[in-house]
Order: structure tokens, then C-alpha cells, then sequence
């Protein structure tokens, strides 16, 4: 009866973590769609050489410029990360593609939303004030951390990373409006946004559930973390180490981990502690994977102690800001819900929209698109690299793609998939 009784509970807490993982999917799914949707679109239809004039050059500048289209962004990390990305492999510099993923999940109007609703407006101003802090420190300390000969090799490696895999683009010469009318460039920008999904989807998925789970450890769990019988200095420090530690183990999506920290803070944990937990959505351990599998374990690790400096003291200087004005609020209520619930509100008909937009990109390259045999990328037939083989067509992402299979491997690969299946 005994080992029944386990079985059953041990089911319960698996159905449990996968009930959070999907409500916290189903939290931030259209942020998600709306951030790689603009990836794809950067990819597709903005020039490499307007990129690189706006945001490649020194200065404040491309940083300003970098901010402002964060700001105007998806607050996701996943889709920040991926729009980073872009930015840096078309020329924008490191400052500039780090200041784009500091605002884009920070300094977004549906973040401070959720913020000032669940603990309130001073942790939503802070919020924002923190980014900008954040985006300045990272400007100021980014040499000392990355050298401008590492910086040029990690652009090499995040180039090469989609020069064996890259969409060729058909509508590079046309202006918005016609972009907007042609199905070549929808087809373009679709087969970009596939292409990022297969490449993070893996990622994505487990820090959905490493999230689920973790979210089912007692409050007491998170409270035993955070020191509360010292003086408030030491306490403050202590916390702002620990909030980001913390969202590296049970974090995702900047949005989708608001209800965390409602949780941690009517736990005990500082102001300055919150906002470091909040911060510290890019540092988190899915997309620190990403990093390296872009940029380079060298550069990966540079930016990533490069942002948990950034992270902490910008906590810190905020704290001691809002001390000093008496914005630092003393209620700590208990959040019902961490994970949040369907309900007919906007985030349904959000999700909707999103679904019915991923549905139709995808769509669209299944329609217009060619499996390449190598890398197994989804390509447009109009544009891919086409090469006749025995009385059909074989399409490829690339002429890196057409060598490989010329040469064997990807005959092979091909071959091998057909045997399995």
C-alpha cells in the first residue's frame, strides 16, 4: 500500500511540474511568437550595411539606438537573446547588441504592467530605471572584460554558426511597402523564424521545465536562502547574490518570472534583492548554452560575468536610490498564484494571435519550402541553392550544404534517414 501511495504522489508532483512548465509557457507564448517573429524579420529585410552604419560605430550612439529598439521589442529572453544575435552577426557591436537584450527585457511595457499589478509601481519604476543603469555600466565596463580581438572572433564564430545554414533573402531590393505585399519576402521572413526555432527549441522547452519544477519547492525552501539576522548592509549584499543564483535555477522568460518574485519577496528577500533576481533573466542556465554555442565558450563567459556585475550593482545603486527618496515599499503580500491561469483576458486573445501566426509562418514554409538533406533546415525553393539529381530537385540552405552532400556526407545522411524511417 505503501509503494502505491508513493507511486501515486510521485505522479501527482510530475503531473504538478508539467501543469506549471505549460502555464508558464502558456504566460509568455505570444512573447515568444513576437520576438522571433522581429528576429526573423531583422534577418530578412534589414540590410547588413544599415545595420552595421547605425549600430557598429563607437559612441553612445548605436548603444541609445540599441536600447530604444529593445524598448520596442518582446520582453522574452529566449527572443532577446535571438534578436541579439542577429544584431551582432550584421555588424552591430557587442555594447550595442548587449544593450538591445538589457532593454528588451527590461524596459518593455508588458513587463512593468505585470510588475506594477502583482507587488507594485515602485518595483515597476525600479525596474526600468535599472535597465537604463544596467545598459550604462555594461557600456562603460564591456573592455574589461572582452578585449576588441575576442569580441571579432566571437562575430566570426556567431556568422560561421549560420554561414552553413543561412536563407538567402529574395527581396533585399524592395521597399517596405512592397515587402509587405510580396510573398517572397513573407516566405523569407518565415523560413528565418523556422530556422531560429529549430535552432533554440531544445533550449526553450527545458527551461520551461526546469521552471515547472522548481516552482513546486515550499516557500520555506527560498526564505531559508536569504540571510535575515545580520545588519541590513550584509543582508543586502547577501540578497543580491542570492536573487540571481536563484532565477539561474527557477527562471525562463522575464515576464513569466514576475509571479516569482512575488513569491520571493513576500518571502523576505530585499528590494535590491528582487530587482537582482529580475535582472538576471540572461544569465539564467538554458541561455548561457546559447552563448556558447553562438559566441564561443571565451566570449560566453565574459559577457555572462561581464552581466552579473552589471546585474548586482545596478541592484544595489537602485536600492540605495530609492532608499534615499522612501520609494522602498514595506508591504510584502503573499501572491495566490505563481503560475498563473487561463482566463478570457488579453493574454488569451494574445495567445491566439500568436498561435494563429506561428501557425501560418510555419504553414507558409511548409508550402514554399524544400528540406535541405544536410542540416535538415527548411528552405525556400525559390531561393535556395537548387542542384537536379537523377530527375529531381535538390535543395539546399547553402553552398556550404550543396559541398557537403557533393562530397558524401550529405548523400549518406540522406540515405541513413531513409533507412530509419
Amino acid at each position: 500500500m505503501g509503494n502505491v501511495e508513493a507511486m501515486r504522489d510521485a505522479l501527482a508532483t510530475v503531473a504538478d511540474g508539467l501543469v506549471n512548465a505549460v502555464m508558464m509557457a502558456y504566460e509568455v507564448w505570444w512573447a515568444l511568437v513576437l520576438g522571433f517573429f522581429v528576429s526573423a524579420v531583422v534577418q530578412a529585410w534589414v540590410p547588413r550595411e544599415r545595420i552595421e552604419v547605425s549600430l557598429a560605430r563607437g559612441g553612445a550612439r548605436p548603444i541609445a539606438l540599441a536600447t530604444a529598439l529593445g524598448a520596442a521589442s518582446s520582453s522574452c529572453s529566449y527572443a532577446a537573446v535571438a534578436i541579439g544575435k542577429s544584431l551582432f552577426q550584421k555588424g552591430a557591436s557587442a555594447a550595442a547588441a548587449l544593450g538591445f537584450q538589457f532593454a528588451s527585457t527590461n524596459l518593455v511595457w508588458e513587463l512593468g504592467l505585470v510588475l506594477w499589478i502583482l507587488i507594485g509601481w515602485e518595483f515597476a519604476v525600479a525596474e526600468f530605471a535599472g535597465g537604463l543603469v544596467m545598459i550604462a555600466l555594461m557600456a562603460v565596463g564591456l573592455r574589461a572584460f572582452v578585449s576588441p580581438r575576442l569580441e571579432a572572433r566571437a562575430r566570426v564564430r556567431a556568422r560561421a554558426a549560420d554561414a552553413g545554414h543561412q536563407h538567402r533573402s529574395a527581396g533585399s531590393g524592395l521597399g517596405l511597402r512592397d515587402r509587405l505585399r510580396s510573398a517572397q519576402a513573407w516566405s523569407d521572413v518565415a523560413h528565418n523564424f523556422r530556422g531560429d526555432w529549430q535552432m533554440l527549441w531544445k533550449e526553450v522547452a527545458v527551461g520551461f521545465l526546469l521552471a515547472g519544477f522548481v516552482g513546486l519547492l515550499p516557500d520555506d525552501v527560498f526564505r531559508s536562502l536569504f540571510v535575515s539576522d545580520a545588519p541590513p548592509a550584509v543582508r543586502t549584499v547577501e540578497n543580491v547574490v542570492a536573487g540571481p543564483l536563484i532565477a539561474v535555477l527557477s527562471f525562463v522568460c522575464s515576464v513569466g518570472n514576475v509571479p516569482l518574485a512575488a513569491v520571493l519577496w513576500s518571502g523576505g528577500i530585499s528590494f535590491a534583492g528582487v530587482l537582482a533576481f529580475l535582472f538576471a533573466d540572461l544569465i539564467v542556465l538554458q541561455i548561457v548554452a546559447i552563448y556558447r554555442k553562438v559566441y564561443g565558450a571565451a566570449f560566453a563567459l565574459r559577457i555572462c560575468a561581464l552581466m552579473l556585475v552589471t546585474m548586482i550593482v545596478a541592484a544595489l545603486l537602485v536600492q540605495a536610490l530609492f532608499g534615499l527618496a522612501g520609494l522602498i515599499p514595506t508591504d510584502r503580500p503573499a501572491p495566490d498564484d505563481v503560475f498563473g491561469h487561463v482566463a478570457l483576458d488579453y493574454r488569451l486573445a494574445l495567445n491566439v494571435v500568436a498561435l494563429a501566426a506561428f501557425a501560418a509562418l510555419m504553414l507558409l514554409t511548409v508550402r514554399r519550402g524544400a528540406t535541405d538533406p544536410v542540416c535538415g533546415m527548411a528552405v525556400d525553393r525559390a531561393t535556395a541553392v537548387a542542384v537536379p539529381e537523377g530527375g529531381r530537385t535538390v535543395y539546399f540552405c547553402s553552398e556550404h550544404c550543396r559541398r557537403a552532400y557533393a562530397a558524401g556526407e550529405g548523400a549518406g545522411r540522406a540515405a541513413r534517414h531513409a533507412h530509419v524511417h
